[in-house]
């Protein structure tokens, strides 16, 4: 079970990001079984990469308290070589809540960042946090174990983030990497890079739908979910997995889209905003991969940064927890302002992004105010939202171009 505070809690990012796309087909159904366990069966290797003429490495990692994780390495182009990668800059991409690094490979080869990275130079490595049908693994838990379900993104970038970038660090030659994140991936660098963690092998990070702030979110289903309490359902339903495919989950999403004001009709629109150029061949891709399980701790740990406007640890409700973990009554802060100025970070953005709200991001920025000039790179795209970042079908020249173009400028 989720410690303490989660009694206390409210859950609407859970809801937020609940399947970005749980539908695309505008259905509350759950991915066609076939295809769903043809993927998990195959890997993402033998799935997506390699039948588009990519060599491709499936790797493991195991983080510091025991999660066994999967990394996809994709070290050339199409028709490249088995040691492609040589002495090429590597370049780490992390996916968002609910998804998995299938995220980077969803369209074509010409439209997806992890095949143009590899096409355009770079060691392609792609993570699969804790929790995803490929990184399942445990030393001595099962996920079966309620106990395995007991993190939240605190953990994804304390651990999984650390022990990822150490290891794509060591089978690169100890080359300095870019990272990439999307949506929660972005959180989790925040958090990481604001502790300082791993700054001597990272190049710079590129940051798209950046998710720092989120107590101006719009999503109206994500608002709704809040206001229903649904991490407090979740908790007396015995749920410390979050599955957006299980039945309890489907009830509780139904039962707020049959809320007054709430039309789930259009539920990407819903959960994302109003994306402008999502690529429709993605579709079966998705459903045959998505959406990934979480930790229900985790979306309440999402849903504490709605409702407070903070950027803090994990709320576990009340001091004598909080001293237990802490040493304090209260979590700790992630201080933003505390990633060192000439760090060289590339944030992109958009107008109509109502989980990346602008308001937010505005905050970030605010923060981030000190940050040297020529080391922050800040794109807004009036007409992108949430998933326009990685489905859209013209993001290789509005978004991965320019953020292609930065790392150049730090790999001098």
């Amino acid at each position: 079970m989720v410690p303490g505070g989660r009694r206390n809690s409210c859950c609407s990012s859970a809801v937020a990001t609940l399947a970005i796309l749980l539908s695309l087909a505008a259905a509350m159904a759950a991915r066609p079984a076939p295809l769903a366990t043809r993927a998990a069966a195959n890997g993402t290797c033998q799935s997506r990469v390699e039948p588009f003429g990519y060599k491709c490495e499936e790797h493991t990692v195991t983080t510091a308290d025991g999660y066994i994780l999967s990394l996809q390495r994709i070290p050339g182009g199409r028709g490249s070589g088995p040691s492609a990668a040589g002495s090429k800059i590597p370049v780490l991409l992390q996916h968002g809540l609910l998804m998995d690094g299938v995220t980077w490979l969803m369209n074509s080869p010409n439209e997806s960042l992890g095949y143009i990275l590899a096409d355009g130079g770079y060691d392609v490595w792609i993570a699969n946090t804790r929790g995803t049908v490929y990184s399942l693994g445990h030393t001595t838990l099962s996920s079966s174990d309620p106990t395995y379900w007991d993190w939240s993104w605190d953990e994804l970038a304390s651990n999984d983030l650390s022990a990822v970038v150490q290891y794509v660090y060591a089978q690169s030659g100890q080359q300095r990497l870019h990272y990439v994140g999307h949506s929660l991936g972005t959180l989790i660098a925040f958090a990481a890079l604001s502790q300082r963690q791993q700054l001597g092998m990272l190049r710079s990070a590129g940051l798209l739908s950046p998710i720092a702030y989120l107590n101006k979110v719009a999503s109206p289903l994500a608002l709704a979910g809040a206001d229903t309490f649904l991490a407090e359902a979740l908790y007396w339903l015995g749920l410390d997995e979050f599955d957006p495919t299980g039945e309890p989950v489907h009830k509780l999403v139904t039962d707020i889209c049959s809320q007054p004001g709430i039309n789930c009709y259009n539920m990407m629109s819903v959960f994302t905003g109003d994306n402008c150029c999502l690529d429709n061949s993605s579709v079966q891709v998705f459903l045959a991969h998505e959406p990934q399980a979480s930790a229900t701790k985790n979306m309440v740990h999402l849903a504490q940064m709605i409702r407070r406007g903070t950027l803090a640890k994990y709320d576990y409700g009340n001091a004598a927890d909080n001293t237990k973990h802490y040493g304090q009554a209260t979590p700790p802060a992630y201080d933003v302002s505390e990633i060192p100025d000439d760090f060289p970070l590339f944030l992109s953005y958009g107008g109509r992004d109502t989980l990346s709200d602008p308001q937010d991001v505005s905050h970030l920025l605010q923060v981030l105010k000190s940050h040297d000039g020529d080391k922050l790179t800040v794109q807004y795209l009036e007409d992108y939202a949430h998933a326009d970042f990685v489905f859209a079908g013209n993001a290789r020249e509005r978004v991965y171009a320019p953020l292609m173009a930065f790392f150049k400028l730090q790999d001098k």
